[in-house]
């Protein structure tokens, strides 16, 4: 009989050792999502790697792969993938409507998790087959490892900038690339490539494309002038942003680069001045300010 060390008899329990029945798969939809929605509601969370397990995907790849690494069948990993992410996600969503202002409106951001949980039946049927644990786990894997590393990589850089912020979500994507790499590739060169390739090709990317704003969107101006159709926007640093009169006091907003710029709106006789500031807040989203001069 083979002398496993403990790290290895954990992951064999974790990945394989599981009795994955319905009922259990049921539990851990409804159990996932109420950790879920306390992560979102309560204020504590608000600044922290936890509200992310609301918001990305980090956390439910590692939850699939508990499914599929427990399956006996890929159409039955499929299966049960699907219905777990189809009941843990519209969950989510119900257990915050008493505690939003939107109430039920709140399920209009459930369309986009809803059309990954399609997604799910399909990825699940083909990522069952990590189970072999030779080259096809590695080639399966690629993608789970090079989206866990970016996030990993980029939350490091962030966490560096604004410690601690984000470095929980860090080191928990940079564990599950290591946890799947011993899992589930028993040879050294796979577990080499499989964490060498991915990383190379995040810093180059990293390297190569400097971190851009993703802000675009209405905003209010602050002293909400009357704007006609023919207000024309004025940049001095017009490589910052792209900027349009939307709807009287509004503007409209696609950040390019951080950093601020003189603004300008002349509408007629009239102007407006004011200093536009793009920036990165603590959560590591993109925000913009706009202030009168």
């Amino acid at each position: 009989m083979e002398n496993k060390n403990i790290l290895r008899r954990c992951t064999d329990k974790l990945f394989g050792g599981l009795h994955m029945s319905w009922p259990v798969v049921i539990l851990f939809a409804v159990a996932t999502a109420v950790v879920t929605t306390v992560f979102l509601i309560v204020p504590v969370f608000l600044r922290t790697s936890f509200i992310r397990m609301g918001e990305t995907f980090e956390a439910w790849i590692f939850f699939a792969v508990i499914i599929m690494a427990n399956c006996k069948k890929p159409l039955e990993s499929a299966l049960k993938t699907f219905v777990f992410f189809l009941i843990s996600q519209p969950l989510i969503y119900l257990f915050q409507v008493p505690f939003s202002q939107l109430g039920f409106g709140l399920f209009m951001y459930y369309r986009t998790w809803f059309i990954w949980t399609l997604l799910t039946f399909p990825m699940a049927f083909v990522g069952w087959f990590i189970n072999k644990r030779n080259w096809l786990s590695l080639l399966i894997l690629s993608p789970v490892l090079a989206f866990l590393t970016y996030v990993s990589v980029d939350s490091f850089s962030f966490a560096f900038r604004h410690f601690p912020r984000l470095i929980v979500l860090a080191v928990f994507c940079l564990l599950q690339v290591l946890l799947y790499l011993y899992a589930f590739c028993p040879k050294w060169v796979q577990r080499a490539v499989g964490l060498f390739v991915p990383l190379a090709l995040v810093l180059c990317l990293l390297f190569f494309a400097p971190k851009q704003p993703t802000y675009n969107g209405n905003y209010f101006l602050p002293d909400d002038p009357v704007l006609s159709d023919q207000a024309v926007v004025t940049l001095d640093n017009a490589e910052l942003a792209d900027v349009s009169v939307q709807e009287e006091s509004q503007i409209y907003v696609t950040g390019k680069e951080f950093g601020s710029t003189d603004l300008t709106i002349t509408d007629g006789g009239k102007e407006y001045h004011y200093t536009l500031r793009i920036y990165e807040d603590d959560n590591g989203y993109s925000q913009i300010e706009v202030t009168k001069k």
